[in-house]
């Protein structure tokens, strides 16, 4: 089997300070668990291509300009769902002497 040193990508790689401190201590050689050292990334990846939305093309523009919290409002009133009172063109007099229709005979128990 080939030495594990030779094996870990650079960010596992301990200095030599602490590899000897660690075996010191240890009372043992390492022996990490790295089981696919060729499937880990290297740490030297390139920048991400990112495709630009709206608020890359234009020129200062500011995140507290466009900040949607500040754009918050009370909700606006489109449709009221009140009917209008239809205006009475008879007089007063003739209104307050109608009574309302009754549902039908009463019937008395007693």
């Amino acid at each position: 089997m080939a030495n594990w040193n030779t094996l870990l990508p650079t960010q596992f790689k301990p200095t030599s300070f602490i590899a000897a401190l660690r075996a010191f201590l240890g009372g043992r050689n390492f022996k990490p668990n790295v089981r696919m050292v060729d499937e880990v990334s290297s740490p030297t990846q390139p920048p991400p291509d990112v495709p630009g939305g709206p608020h890359h093309t234009v020129f200062n523009n500011y995140y507290c300009v466009r900040d949607p919290r500040r754009e918050v409002a009370p909700p606006k009133v489109i449709f009221e769902n009140t009917s209008k009172q239809i205006e009475n063109t008879k007089s007063l007099e003739s209104s307050s002497s109608t009574k309302l229709p009754l549902p039908g005979k009463v019937f008395h128990w007693d």
